[in-house]
């Protein structure tokens, strides 16, 4: 049995996502034995990722709840940019964070996190592309390969993936 097994985290995703942020942890936490559903706005019933992989949507946003969720992870690209304008995915990711779950966010990804209002007075990273953005958010803004903030773990571009989905991993140890 892995780390992770009874375990069920929402993976978002949205066309432009960043291929390796998205297909990466969703393996990794699989391997770990949790269940991963990958969650779509309802936009489509398949996304393409910015280098052209494509991936399918498991469930739809109105589909599901916080409840349904122990953990969940915001991949980067240009899908964040898309994510933050449906409010059903904005409550989910609140509801989550707020429910002092774990929340991952990779590159672009904290674009929801200031929609979702959940940075003021965080610490985390992400592309440099975001930083004034963060601050701007309330939040601290560092550059490391992965930062954990209480629920929030956060990393900056695919070459931090290792980092990222340890640290996210480490985030569940202790929970029922």
């Amino acid at each position: 049995m892995g780390e992770l097994t009874g375990k069920r985290i929402a993976v978002l995703v949205e066309d432009g996502f960043e291929d390796l942020e998205l297909w990466y942890p969703v393996l990794r936490l699989r391997e770990a034995g949790a269940k991963v559903d990958i969650i779509g706005t309802g936009s489509a019933d398949e996304y393409k990722g910015k280098y052209g992989l494509s991936c399918p949507a498991e469930k739809n946003i109105g589909e599901v709840t916080a409840d349904d969720y122990q953990g969940l992870i915001v991949p980067g690209g240009w899908a964040p940019d898309k994510l933050r304008r449906y409010q059903k995915i904005l409550d989910l990711v609140r509801d989550i964070f707020m429910a002092n779950k774990p929340v991952g966010a990779i590159c672009h990804a904290p674009w929801v996190l200031i929609s979702a209002r959940v940075l003021t007075g965080k610490t985390i990273t992400s592309t440099v592309a975001v930083k004034d953005d963060v601050e701007n958010a309330g939040a601290t803004w560092v550059d490391q390969s992965a930062v954990v903030d209480g629920n929030l773990i956060s990393s900056r571009r695919p070459a931090d993936l290792p980092d990222f989905c340890r640290a996210f991993i480490a985030a569940f140890e202790g929970q029922e």
